[in-house]
């Protein structure tokens, strides 16, 4: 025995509750463990409070915002425990139906110091944690959690103390380097503005303010100037007659690798009015001119066309020329209005936005890849869609026949047009997206008028028809470049599909386009036209050839881009400021066609290729060709909703300078100048 006694005894295990689960509330498990031995220097015992949230659930930080509530641990019944320190790591901010909280979702880990009231003696911690937990609804379980912690015990889990210790470094710290300017409480506008310094600058910053017993402030507007901040919030309470003045609040500042907290007294004062967004008939108009502008894409110009060509046969009345276009503008109207409403229903899951995001996604490039293929082929009268007699004589017979038709062509167009960003564009969707359902509604009804508003026009004024020239062989000229238009949108279709389906598979749809094209031609037009066919396809190849030969010596420009670009990393742009070099960043993707006659257009051609390759530059590029978090986080914070979205900083932009989505020569090159200085 005593020999026993004389060997090494192996460490305790530490104290631990295990997963807690409510049988009512699945969804969340937690638990309470200790994470190392007595600290006698600091009078504490580390613990760490362990919650898991399964799918998309979420709870809350000590100041949950306008529609939460903290969570809660009642340890009143413990024993020799003299104190409590439960620490808060760094929220998120959540906006569900209008409403703003901040708080957690996934995975949280708090970190608790328990404090006992004798440090010699054991701890017998009994507390009942109150979690709320919430996605549209919110459901508040109590969980009982029960510790004993002894004094005298080694604890040894370097798991559990590298945990401690992650969670730990993920809690603001007491201010070293922020400190408070100013805190100006405006009663007249419910508003208060908090100025922050910071002598390293600021690159992303974000302010919270911990609410009071009777106000609560919402996600604020920031300014940065330098080594300035100021963050203005709007507060909201159940006191009328709410009044900030002399009241000491705790405010949290972070930024890239930054993250304090520190305390400051409000002092009453007048501010100048925020800088408001856009108002929202100026947006409106945006939304209008953003619309219009679609019409001229390369992708829908051809559905326009086809529609005038299909008026001009035949003899028709006004009516017979106003119901086709009234049609398509409703098709157009509500493609928009579904497409304000899928955007409404991400917004609500928490899912990312953007402009033309379905294009991300392989299943619908392939869909739009066939339905633009076979558009083609029957333009090109390869083959025909023949209904049964029988069907045909019940449609010709109904009133009104043809309807859908017009109303599809309308939706197609508008779904061509999403992979295209135009001016106006951009800032009216950005708007959308930031606002709320009625105003995203009728910014998307105002891009919908924008884009129908051709084919209204020519309904309000259908004599413009007959100013056409009469029908005749030339419209089947029209039709066959109609045609070569949206085969060119399906090979651009092609080349989007190529990276999900790989290059064989993209080969063989090629040769199965080619095959079907080249077999109608022989079943239609014999050996004659097969032949016509092939040669027509060897000119047009040669065509092309000598025409990029011509346009390469014409330009002097590279035929592909050889440009030193790099990742975009956000948190570099400042560090290579500082350095004395210029920062170029070009957010694009492969389905984005105006981000394609950018580069053509501008990047690739000099004086801007040449200027690009220069020494003090940094090239950056997010591809947002599939789903990238980070990317639609950066074109958030610009407040963009679609690419083409390109920036240039440097010594002279410090804070970067946003170029125009349709870039020009003169424009870039003035940026690049602006940033050396």
């Amino acid at each position: 025995m005593l020999l026993l006694l004389l060997l090494p005894q192996p460490p305790l295990l530490a104290a631990d509750t295990g997963w807690l689960q409510a049988p009512e509330h699945p969804p969340v498990q937690v638990r309470l463990v200790q994470t190392g031995p007595f600290d006698a220097a600091a009078a504490h015992y580390p613990a760490l409070l362990q919650v898991r949230l399964a799918d998309d659930w979420k709870t809350y930080w000590r100041s949950p915002g306008e529609g939460g509530i903290a969570p809660r641990l009642d340890w009143q019944s413990s024993g020799n425990l003299l104190g409590l320190d439960w620490q808060w790591p760094l929220p998120e901010r959540f906006t569900l139906l209008g409403v703003e909280t901040q708080g957690y979702q996934h995975d949280v880990d708090f970190p608790l110091q328990l404090t006992p009231a004798d440090g010699t003696l054991p701890v017998r911690l009994d507390a009942t944690l109150t979690l709320p937990s919430c996605t549209t609804i919110c459901v508040l379980t109590d969980y009982h959690l029960q510790l004993d912690l002894d004094p005298d015990a080694v604890v040894a889990d370097e798991t559990l103390y590298h945990r401690y210790q992650q969670a730990v470094s993920r809690v603001p710290r007491p201010a070293s380097l922020v400190q408070v300017r100013q805190l100006v409480w405006d009663k007249a506008q419910q508003q208060l503005a908090v100025s922050l310094h910071n002598p390293r600058g600021w690159q992303r910053p974000a302010v919270f303010v911990d609410e009071l017993d009777n106000g609560i402030f919402s996600q604020p507007r920031l300014k940065v100037e330098g080594e300035r901040l100021e963050a203005r919030f709007r507060v909201g309470s159940w006191d009328p007659a709410l009044d900030l003045d002399g009241q000491v609040v705790v405010i949290t500042a972070t930024d890239e690798g930054l993250a304090e907290e520190l305390a400051g007294q409000i002092e009453a004062g007048v501010l100048p009015p925020a800088a408001a967004r856009a108002p929202l008939p100026l947006v409106l108009l945006y939304a209008l001119l953003g619309g219009l502008v679609l019409n001229i894409m390369p992708c829908v110009l051809p559905v326009l066309g086809l529609k005038l060509n299909g008026l001009l046969l035949g003899h028709r009345s006004r009516a017979d020329v106003r119901r086709p276009l009234l049609l398509s503008a409703a098709g157009i109207l509500l493609s928009f209005w579904l497409l304000a409403a899928f955007m409404l229903a991400l917004t609500w899951s928490g899912a990312q936005l953007g402009w033309g995001i379905q294009f991300q996604q392989p299943g619908f490039i392939g869909f739009m890849l066939l339905v633009t293929a076979l558009f083609s082929l029957n333009l090109f009268g390869l083959f025909e869609l023949r209904l049964p007699a029988t069907m045909n004589t019940w449609l010709a017979t109904r009133p009104g026949h043809g309807h859908g038709g017009h109303l599809l062509q309308g939706m197609f167009a508008t779904l061509l047009a999403t992979p295209c960003s135009a001016p106006f564009l951009g800032t009216a969707v950005a708007v959308a997206l930031a606002s709320s359902p009625l105003v995203l509604i009728a910014i998307f009804t105002g891009l919908g008028v924008g884009m129908a508003l051709p084919w209204l026009l020519l309904a309000l004024f259908p004599g413009f028809i007959r100013l056409l020239p009469r029908p005749g062989p030339w419209m089947l000229r029209v039709k066959w470049l109609f045609g070569l238009m949206l085969l060119a949108t399906s090979l651009w279709l092609l080349s989007l599909l190529r990276p999900a389906i790989g290059t064989p598979a993209s080969l063989a749809l090629l040769v199965l386009l080619a095959l079907l094209a080249l077999g109608s031609l022989l079943r239609r037009h014999g050996a004659r036209g097969l032949v016509f066919g092939l040669a027509g396809l060897l000119l047009l190849g040669a065509l092309g050839g000598s025409l990029a030969l011509v346009t390469q010596s014409r330009w002097v420009s590279p035929v592909k881009d050889e440009l030193a670009w790099q990742p975009l990393d956000p948190a570099r742009i400042a560090q290579e400021v500082a350095a004395g070099r210029r920062v170029f960043v070009d957010i694009t993707a492969d389905w984005c066609i105006t981000c394609q006659a950018n580069k053509i257009g501008v990047l690739l051609r000099e004086p801007v290729y040449g200027a690009l390759q220069q020494e003090d530059m940094v090239l950056m590029r997010g591809d947002w060709t599939r789903p990238d978090g980070m990317i639609t986080d950066y074109l958030r914070q610009h407040g963009r909703a679609g690419i083409p979205f390109n920036q240039v900083f440097g010594p002279g932009l410090p804070r970067g300078r946003e170029l125009e989505v349709l870039l020009t020569t003169n424009q870039v090159m003035d940026a690049l100048a602006e940033a050396r200085q």
